[in-house]
């Protein structure tokens, strides 16, 4: 379900928010990640931190290209 709201409320148009939300989403993921990380060492499973470890580098990478682009988005 979509409000349709295009700035005009919130101040901020939706391309924007989503940009943002993208990263914030981005960061918890890497953060709650770390936990699973953590999870799979006490269990001595290497193989599942390792996955845990690849897929966290990927939330950090998307991340800090959401960063790059609102950053540039914003100053434009």
């Amino acid at each position: 379900m979509t409000s349709g709201e295009g700035g005009e409320v919130t101040g901020t148009k939706d391309k924007d928010y989503n940009l943002i939300w993208f990263t914030e989403q981005c960061l918890n993921n890497a953060l709650r990640l770390e936990t699973y990380v953590q999870d799979a060492e006490r269990d001595g499973d290497g193989d599942l931190a390792e996955f845990f470890r690849r897929a966290q580098g990927e939330s950090r990478k998307g991340a800090e290209q959401a960063k790059q682009m609102l950053g540039r988005r914003l100053a434009g």
